[in-house]
């Protein structure tokens, strides 16, 4: 009886450590699947050893993954080989007390200790270690590090076998295997991580648009981010420095010079007109003292005009369409709003915002707000048109120039998120015109109206 009752707790505590065993090897396997390896380099850049050693496992990645699937097979094939013979023929001598057969005792016993090792396999040697990874990826992945290089080491050559047998079925049917993961993140995924961020608050709303800005920054060209002509002031090469003092004391600093054909020729800037007019050249004109253009196409990138603008002494470039035309200008500070959003100075304090809240689903807008602006103001894509503004969008939606008080329906895309979910919406884009000047659309009101797609509607 005693030598019954002490295999039986041999076999009980052989089994427990089986299956610790096996929730060993399923912790590693989620902690560095899991673990953010940016924070282990930092953490491993400032001397930390275990982030070292850890950093050092996800490197091969695909092999610590085949080195963790081999103990989980190797401890699941030990706990049904010795489950029988420690604990259930053990339990099975013990249940003769009952009344039982041995034969019929042990076939009982063994199915016990299979359904309660299956019950606690399942729980502590799986579920609970894999949670506990996911949920601790970085504590656990530096904690199991040494004891990790350790295990690849002594048993590399058998991880190596099996690893490379499985690539070679892989190479059987054409697929060439991976042997690490690849971590990076494509633009659009930056962009979904943002928006899952700030839905969730973990980062303020501005600071989500600006990094969504930012991420749009070097796919917008010259004539997104260009003050255009139709709001632009300039001088002809003709005018007297007098009169562009005069100018100049009422609004801007610098002016673009802009000829009879349409051509920027120059930039003129307000220390050399003084410095020109305190020689005694009062009367001569804009042409004397103008500094050669910086022209930029409206096709060029943002970050190309960037870069030309830092070059250039002008801060100020003249913006030219594909005709030679003048288009417009591009500042510093309208690069700058591109990714900051709307920047405000003592010159227009009093300047209301170009999206207003009004209520739910409702917004002010004013009609040269850009696309993607409406888009983060309503959580939604627009369709893909060839224009720049809510007012360029209603002229191509209306075919024509919107009159006050029309109000023309923008029909939305359907969300992609919302296929993996199954409630699809429909929704449409209500824009009153509230005010025209030059014909095109200057402040609108825009209204997002969203019902549900039932089953089977198209």
């Amino acid at each position: 009886m005693i030598e019954t009752l002490l295999t039986l707790l041999f076999g009980i505590l052989f089994i427990l450590a089986i299956i610790a065993a096996n929730g060993y090897f399923v912790a590693q396997e989620f902690a560095y699947m899991a673990v953010d390896r940016a924070r282990l380099a930092t953490l491993a850049a400032t001397g930390d050893e275990a982030a070292k050693r850890a950093l050092k496992v996800t490197k091969r990645t695909s092999f610590m993954l085949s080195g963790a699937q081999l103990g989980i097979t190797v401890t699941g094939l030990v706990l049904g080989f010795v489950a029988e013979p420690l604990v259930g023929q053990s339990l099975g001598a013990l249940l003769q007390g009952f009344g039982l057969s041995l034969e019929a005792g042990i076939a009982l016993g063994t199915v016990i200790t299979l359904g309660v090792a299956m019950v606690v396999q399942m729980i502590m040697g799986e579920l609970y270690p894999k949670n506990l990874a996911i949920a601790n990826a970085e504590p656990m992945a530096r904690m199991m590090s040494r004891s990790t290089l350790i295990y690849m080491s002594v048993f590399g050559f058998f991880i190596s076998f099996f690893d490379k047998s499985a690539n070679l079925l892989l190479r059987a049917v054409r697929i060439e295997p991976v042997h690490d993961l690849d971590v990076s993140a494509s633009e659009e995924d930056l962009h979904h991580i943002i928006a899952n961020s700030r839905e969730t608050g973990d980062i303020p709303v501005e600071l989500s648009l600006m990094m969504d800005r930012i991420l749009d920054f070097p796919e917008r060209d010259v004539e997104h981010a260009m003050v255009p002509r139709s709001q632009v002031d300039w001088v002809e090469p003709e005018t007297t420095l007098t009169e562009l003092v005069s100018l100049m004391a009422q609004a801007h600093t610098r002016y673009p010079v802009v000829n009879d054909d349409d051509a920027p020729v120059g930039v003129v800037h307000l220390p050399d007109v003084l410095a020109r007019i305190d020689a005694g050249h009062a009367d001569d004109t804009v042409e004397s003292v103008m500094r050669p253009a910086t022209v930029l196409p409206t096709l060029m990138s943002l970050p190309d005009a960037l870069d030309q603008l830092e070059k250039s002494t002008n801060h100020l470039a003249c913006v030219i369409d594909e005709y030679g035309g003048f288009a417009g200008v591009l500042t510093i500070e309208d690069l700058a709003m591109e990714i900051v959003g709307e920047i405000t100075d003592e010159h227009d304090a009093d300047a209301a915002d170009a999206v207003v809240p009004q209520s739910d689903n409702v917004w002010l807008m004013e009609g040269d707000v850009h696309i993607d602006e409406v888009e983060r103001a309503i959580g939604f894509d627009l369709p893909k048109d060839d224009v720049e503004t809510i007012a360029g969008m209603l002229i191509a939606e209306r075919g024509a120039l919107p009159a006050e008080g029309e109000t023309v329906v923008i029909e939305l895309p359907v969300d992609p998120s919302e296929f993996a979910s199954g409630e699809l919406f429909k929704r449409h884009l209500e824009v009153e015109v509230l005010r025209i000047e030059r014909h095109v659309p200057t402040e609108v009101r825009v209204k997002l109206v969203e019902n549900p797609i039932e089953e089977g509607e198209e």
